[in-house]
């Protein structure tokens, strides 16, 4: 990604006119390019890059820029007025709504762009193959007790120190509120994890640590990590995530994949997303790893409101 000065260099823009932009449907560079802000979600910052490298070819005079930070940072800009898409992996919450409506006068619309699993991930040689809900609890919660993966029958043959490293995300996240939610409720997770800003980071350091457990989309699996079985509560079927049961909702932690926009989208905005919505811009969803929207769902009859 070019820095902004070699951005208006290479389009022959002044400053004062690189900072000259349309308040509608995108903001608009002075001449043929417009610049459509795109920040948030680091779930979705891959194929939110890819989508944009994409359609660069389909629309040349447009410019996604696209930034990550997590789907807090993205719904905050977009409380601003700052971006012109958030991208979000979670739903917007009551009070950003509020928000939203506070600072710009205008309700949120939300349209969903694809489905994720959210996975457990541990390393590729840790022999375990499934969790459920109250043992991840048992490791993740502030109340949990489980500190050593010899408590969950594993051992590592050569290995001194089995205590169990825990790996999250901040806590603008929306990758860590979804994980939080499921596995402890309302309550807190426990001191001490490594907490990492990235999705990316989470899965290539417990790819690089034997006795590391973390959690972090799908489509940021590795050949260096294992992605566990989930259950609802000990005894049940664990399921392992995949794309099958995302669709048919077996598996625990399935999400939706959002964008914001402050109102309805307009011009090059509204144009991009129903690029996203094609099946081109659903096809960069399944090659990110992710599961598409169904074909019914892919018009503007699958956004909405986000009204609470």
């Amino acid at each position: 990604m070019p820095s902004a000065p070699q951005f208006r260099r290479r389009v022959g823009l002044t400053l004062a006119a690189a900072l000259s932009f349309a308040c509608a449907g995108g903001r608009e560079a002075a001449g043929p390019v417009t610049v459509i802000q795109n920040k948030g979600s680091d779930t979705m910052v891959n194929v939110a890059q890819a989508w944009a490298e994409e359609y660069a070819l389909v629309a040349p005079q447009v410019k996604i820029e696209v930034s990550g930070g997590g789907s807090g940072v993205g719904i905050a800009a977009l409380i601003k007025g700052a971006v012109d898409i958030a991208n979000a992996s979670r739903n917007i919450k009551d009070e950003e709504v509020e928000q939203v409506r506070l600072n710009t006068g205008q309700d949120p619309r939300d349209i969903v762009v694809g489905f994720d699993a959210l996975a457990v991930y541990v390393h590729k040689d840790n022999p375990l193959v499934h969790l459920d809900r109250k043992t991840l609890a048992g490791i993740f919660g502030e109340h949990g007790t489980i500190e050593r993966w010899s408590e969950l029958g594993v051992s590592f043959p050569g290995v001194a120190d089995d205590r169990i490293v825990r790996v999250s995300r901040q806590s603008s996240s929306g990758t860590f509120e979804f994980f939080r939610s499921w596995v402890v409720g309302k309550n807190d997770f426990k001191l001490g994890s490594r907490d990492l800003n990235g999705s990316k980071e989470v899965v290539e350091l417990v790819g690089h640590t034997l006795t590391a457990i973390g959690f972090s989309g799908m489509g940021y699996a590795t050949p260096a990590v294992k992605m566990l079985g989930l259950a609802d509560a000990p005894g049940a079927t664990p399921v392992p995530p995949s794309l099958d049961a995302v669709l048919d909702g077996s598996y625990p932690l399935a999400r939706s994949l959002h964008l914001y926009t402050l109102g309805e989208p307009k011009g090059a905005t509204q144009a991009y997303i129903d690029w996203i919505l094609s099946e081109p811009g659903q096809q960069v969803v399944a090659r990110s790893g992710y599961v598409p929207v169904p074909p019914s769902a892919r018009t503007a009859a699958g956004a909405g409101t986000a009204t609470r």
